[in-house]
């Protein structure tokens, strides 16, 4: 449903989710889309998030700003993902309430499950056994922001929802070599292989593990039919906590076959090889989506459509940046 007289704020507006939101959110006609960047507004800043948020009049809020990062970024800053984390999320939800905003969307990470966890994953698993230790403080923090939604709406009768999206890639990605993601991180390795003219890849792991993966426009559009539930509707299929929802595909890859077919949507004809002396991380990890199908949304976009979209966006960055 389209509501143009919201005045609706995406925070982490830049970042991958944060600018699929806005997208999503322009294409179905939203006029009063806020955001300001980290430089106009520090969100782990209370008391410049206060000043935001009683100036600015906000109706909605989707809570996409985050530091994120994969297994090497978050091993290497484990006291900044935790730290960041938690008061960005702290203050944005705490300040929202505090100035009457009517709802609020927080997005987590299924790394918040345990590590273990029975496959699917279903949304009560939560905090049923450890977590994963290689990102174990970037999920405590976002474990915090689903509670934070849950104590502020049992609490305030708020309607803070929360979403929780598997891995996600596409325009907008963090491809640095050593700080990103699964999927961007192969991107960038096959491509730098291909123009650098290399004969291999060397992949981090045993190339075992699974994974589900999800278009980031459709992590959007998803976020967008949450956000616009009736509440009735949204606490019927959270109950009994008023919690959070998974948002996923329904299917997993493994790293091997991702990285093969990665390898093909580049175009480099070298050798992969896995160094199985490195992490791999969780096992297996897919969300089980019944909950987000019941309520009427499913993915989209197949996962090789998904990749070749993905590195058009790539190469498209590149040659911006070549400009300017």
């Amino acid at each position: 449903m389209n509501h143009p007289e919201l005045r609706i704020y995406v925070a982490g507006h830049r970042g991958l989710v944060g600018s699929a939101i806005v997208r999503t959110l322009r294409a179905r006609g939203q006029a009063t889309i806020v955001t300001r960047t980290h430089a106009e507004l520090e969100l782990t800043d209370q008391a410049a998030v206060r000043a935001f948020f009683r100036t600015e009049r906000i109706d909605q809020v989707y809570l996409a700003a985050a530091r994120v990062g994969g297994i090497h970024a978050n091993s290497t800053y484990p006291a900044e993902f935790i730290y960041d984390n938690l008061m960005v999320q702290s203050n944005v939800v705490h300040e929202a309430w505090r100035a009457g905003v009517k709802r609020l969307l927080f997005l987590g990470s299924s790394c918040i499950y345990p590590r273990l966890a029975q496959q699917p994953i279903r949304e009560d698993y939560l905090m049923d056994g450890a977590l994963e230790p290689t990102n174990e403080p970037y999920a405590v923090a976002k474990i915090a922001g689903i509670k934070l939604c849950e104590s502020y709406n049992r609490q305030y009768g708020t309607d803070f929802r929360s979403v929780m999206p598997t891995n996600l890639y596409g325009p907008g990605d963090n491809y640095h070599p050593q700080n990103s993601h699964v999927i961007p991180a192969l991107v960038r390795r096959f491509h730098d292989a291909k123009a650098g003219g290399a004969g291999e890849v060397v992949i981090w792991g045993s190339g075992k593990p699974m994974r589900e993966f999800m278009y980031v426009d459709d992590m959007a559009a998803a976020s967008v039919h949450v956000m616009n539930l009736a509440p009735d509707a949204y606490a019927a299929s959270t109950e009994p906590m008023h919690s959070h929802i998974n948002v996923g595909t329904g299917l997993d890859v493994s790293i091997h076959d991702l990285a093969h077919l990665v390898r093909d949507i580049v175009g480099f004809e070298g050798r992969i090889a896995f160094d199985a002396s490195k992490p791999d991380g969780t096992p297996r990890k897919l969300l089980d989506v019944s909950k987000l199908r019941a309520l009427g949304w499913s993915a989209s976009t197949p996962l090789r459509e998904g990749l070749r979209r993905a590195y058009a966006a790539f190469l498209a960055a590149q040659v911006a940046n070549v400009a300017a």
